[in-house]
């Protein structure tokens, strides 16, 4: 019998079907408008643009120009790419140009489904970007769709690493910016350690289309965003705490699997603390848990966890003597990306590669607060209603299901559950050689390197031909995704999740296209063109014939978001396919979340060795274990981003007061102000209000004034003049300080006045939010401790926090008065030299950014930023013995 809930859905629709509903009057204005639009010349294509950004800037709503624009985006689209924008994709625009998720299925056209949200958006001169997973995918898209927005009269700019600044700087003042979430995150952190505000190179934060937006927005915003610097050289703490991990048994540690943590037990510790002494690394008498020790516990634990925790090929390679960490979620490398607090350097001890120094924060953000910046953001993928509340609690983003232009086409068949992993194996096996006899496209997931390679050799061993698609193959990504639809191909890939690249079934046409041309440079490209269609066309119907593209899991993963990701590959565009997952008790999401009633249940069956059980059941039991992961994960996001969130409340006052500094050729008022409340600081600390004479510090006040305002005042004489208060005293000081800034605003003129102002406020700002920052990360780890207590630790921080954010701002005020006070007109030589110390600091900063966050490793031992005399003798094409990879002359050879 129908519930109450399911027949209110088949009578009314679903809200889903509700709001897409209400999308079909526009969709109709839209079409009603394409003959004539058919109609009009390239120029008035152009022309038209330039009409509607005028309406726009007259103060007409996006939403009263949104017909014409759609239906001038789609012309573009036609005569630019060939390609007609189906109604459904005009409706995921709708939908994206009003601040939702627009969750379409793989093979719908998502790429081109931005083009008109953009295009829309742009027509208001602020920008938009269009945020990317990776690198290829950034320039793909940009030089692809960059042909429809061309034809708009609109121009289109690509954001990527290592790119020359004035090329940057145009890519983020083009009408639409493509760049992955990395980039963007980094250059907002750089421009936020500029001096000038012509070094900028973000414009501002008007709207951003993000694709595979829950691979962007949710499973990469556990890790923050941090530039970091250099610091101490510990290499040979980690090796030689290294050798002793390997000499613990599992009596002497815990790990939970779950949490992705390890700790010591009482024996391991007692061991550790031993083997510590002998190696000479423990003082004899100091015991692991003394205060001094804290240094050495910290790098046993990350010892710890780099060993049984972080497995190679799983979690990361190692690829010229570098670890390189390998995205869970995506599978792909990330090449420049580390971890932080000390465990990278614990797995390249591990592992015996060179050892890079450990880094300083002096940037970081989340992507949450990043990405919130925007003044409207939206999304698409293939898959996210499963976050749905995610996505509305922290980004304020609802999830729109757009309908698949043509019905799906795919059977999903239940899970297949076995005993073993070897059952598992032999079962996985038997499914491909029977689909390859047939000639039916196979696409096999796996949810590591690992698992992929020794699936790998057991088809070896078979003599089925196939091709592997991971981290390794990293650089052949596109070809074997455009070779996974084709007659009796295998295809085993560790992840699916935004390949940007659609499996299509008998081939990708452009791609053999592509190929053939390549190969033969003398071919006419109309005549390969309509010779391989016709193949692949010809392909297709024996793919169809034998099922379609055929879906094979080897394993859940923690999220189901990233298994219909690889369901997704089959079943484009109304084509046929199926799609099943074989599992075993022996694998990691089912040993860790899975439930122990499965296993009772399967014993009750009494299955037979090499025998699945296949059940509606077991896939609900499955999708609830899932469920609970992704809920853990979430609370894991949700506490980064509530202890980010009072870092990032600073953060915006800081940066913002830098901006502000930076727009102002004039800083007098602010340094006055500054100095004034030290003045009010002063006579507080030591005239307090309502106190007698007698408890004044007269002498304490004359010396912090000489010190930090450069002003040697008579305060006991002062005081003991009659009718003399604080009030007065303050005034007097107030006289004093302004008298002494007069006097040196005339010894150097007032435009070099204004000029070191400037500078010294934006370099003593960095150096205090950077030393800030690092209170910080020290004070996150020590409010945990205090859960113990019944604290709440989140309260602790919040309270503390703030308490040294206020601290920070009264240091702050000091310093720059009490260098202000110091600065005396200085010889040329003086000058020059100090010119160089600034601009050498401010170098140190910028090859940090460039490197996102990697230190580079200085060539010449004992270098010192600071200290040319420790840089060696280079030459001016020589590369610069800092370690960045630039030549000296372009790094800390630059003349002055």
């Amino acid at each position: 019998m129908l519930g109450f809930g399911t027949i209110t859905k088949k009578v009314f629709g679903t809200p889903n079907d509700r709001m897409v509903k209400k999308t079909r009057p526009l969709i109709g204005a839209i079409n009603a408008l394409e003959d004539s639009f058919a109609a009009m010349s390239d120029a008035d294509l152009v022309a038209k643009t330039e009409e509607l950004k005028a309406r726009v800037a007259e103060g007409a709503p996006l939403e009263d120009v949104l017909v014409e624009a759609f239906a001038n985006c789609r012309e573009g689209a036609r005569r630019a790419l060939g390609l007609r924008a189906f109604d459904v994709q005009l409706i995921g625009g709708i939908f994206l140009h009003r601040g939702n998720i627009a969750e379409m299925k793989t093979g719908e056209g998502k790429t081109l489904v931005a083009t008109f949200p953009a295009y829309l958006n742009a027509l208001t001169g602020k920008g938009v970007h269009i945020v990317t997973v990776n690198d290829y995918l950034a320039r793909r898209d940009s030089e692809w769709m960059g042909k429809v927005y061309a034809k708009l009269g609109m121009t289109t700019g690509v954001v990527y690493p290592q790119q020359p600044s004035e090329e940057k700087k145009d890519a983020y003042n083009a009408d639409i910016t493509y760049a992955t979430n990395n980039e963007l995150g980094f250059d907002y952190l750089r421009d936020n350690m500029r001096s000038e505000l012509d070094q900028m190179f973000q414009r501002g934060h008007n709207f951003a289309i993000v694709d595979e937006v829950d691979s962007i927005l949710i499973d990469e915003a556990r890790t923050p965003l941090i530039i970091s610097g250099p610091s101490q050289d510990r290499s040979d703490l980690y090796v030689t705490v290294d050798k002793l991990v390997p000499r613990l048994t599992e009596e002497h540690y815990t790990i939970d699997e779950k949490l992705r943590s390890a700790s010591l037990t009482e024996a391991g510790n007692e061991l550790i603390e031993e083997l510590m002494s002998a190696e000479g690394l423990l003082p004899e008498g100091q015991s692991l848990y003394d205060p001094e020790s804290t240094t050495l516990v910290h790098h046993v634990n990350q010892a710890l966890r780099a060993h049984k925790l972080f497995m190679k090929d799983q979690n990361y390679i190692v690829r010229d003597d570098k670890i390189v960490l390998i995205d869970e979620f995506t599978g792909r490398m990330m090449a420049g990306r580390r971890l932080s607090d000390g465990l990278h350097q614990a797995i390249e001890a591990k592992e015996g590669c060179a050892i890079q120094p450990e880094n300083v924060t002096m940037a970081s953000v989340t992507f949450q607060n990043y990405f919130r910046l925007y003044e409207k953001l939206a999304g698409m993928t293939g898959t996210a209603s499963t976050e749905a509340e995610e996505f509305r609690e922290i980004y304020d983003l609802g999830v729109v299901e757009i309908p698949t232009n043509l019905p799906i086409a795919r059977l999903d068949e239940h899970d297949q559950v076995y005993r073993t992993q070897t059952e598992k194996l032999n079962g996985v096996i038997e499914e491909i050689r029977a689909a390859n006899e047939k000639g039916q496209p196979i696409l096999v997931g796996t949810t590591s390197i690992e698992k992929s390679e020794e699936l790998s050799a057991v088809l070896k061993k078979e003599g089925i031909a196939h091709n592997v698609l991971n981290a390794r193959q990293h650089e052949q990504e596109a070809q074997i995704v455009a070779d996974a639809g084709r007659l009796g191909a295998v295809t085993i890939a560790t992840n699916m999740a935004g390949r940007g690249t659609d499996i299509q079934l008998g081939g990708n046409v452009e791609m053999r296209v592509l190929q053939a041309l390549s190969a033969d440079p003398e071919a006419d490209p109309a005549e390969t063109r309509a010779r391989i269609e016709a193949e692949v066309a010809e392909e297709k119907k024996k793919v169809i014939e034998a099922g379609g593209l055929f879906v094979l899991a080897t394993e859940r993963h923690e999220s189901r978001r990233i298994d219909n990701q690889l369901r997704g590959r089959s079943g484009r565009q109304g084509d046929p396919g199926r799609s099943v997952f074989f599992l075993s008790l022996e694998d990691d999401l089912m040993r860790i979340f899975g439930s122990e009633r499965l296993d009772k249940v399967l014993s009750t069956l009494g299955m037979q060795e090499g025998e699945a059980i296949v059940h509606p059941w077991v896939n609900k039991s499955l999708e609830k274990a899932q469920a609970k992961v992704e809920a853990r994960n979430f609370d894991i996001r949700k506490t980064l981003l509530k202890f980010d969130n009072v870092m990032n409340d600073q953060r915006r006052v800081v940066f913002g007061q830098r901006l502000e500094i930076m727009k102002s050729d004039d800083l007098s008022d602010v340094v006055d102000d500054m100095r004034h409340q030290v003045v009010d600081d002063l006579v507080d600390r030591h005239m307090p209000a309502n106190s007698y004479a007698e408890q004044w510090e007269p002498e304490a006040l004359r010396k912090d004034a000489l010190e930090m305002l450069g002003i040697d005042i008579p305060a006991e004489a002062w005081t003991e003049e009659d009718g003399v208060d604080q009030e007065v005293v303050r005034e007097r000081m107030y006289e004093a300080s302004d008298a002494l800034m007069t006097e040196k605003a005339e010894e150097f003129g007032p435009e070099q006045m204004r000029s070191i102002e400037k500078q010294l406020l934006l370099t003593t700002i960095d150096r205090k939010w950077r030393e800030h920052i690092l209170t910080l990360e020290h004070l996150r780890t020590a409010v945990n401790f205090r859960g113990y207590a019944g604290r709440d630790p989140l309260n602790e921080y919040k309270s503390e926090s703030f308490i040294l954010f206020e601290s920070m701002l009264e240091s702050l005020r000091e310093d720059v008065s009490s260098q202000i006070s110091r600065v005396r007109p200085l010889s040329k030589d003086e000058q020059e030299a100090m010119v160089r110390q600034l601009q050498l600091q401010d170098q140190a900063m910028q090859v940090a950014a460039e490197n996102d966050g990697v230190a580079p490793t200085p060539l010449v031992e004992g270098f010192d930023e600071m200290d040319p005399s420790t840089w060696g003798n280079p030459g001016r094409n020589d590369p610069c013995p800092c370690g960045s990879g630039k030549k000296f002359k372009h790094c800390h050879g630059k003349l002055v």
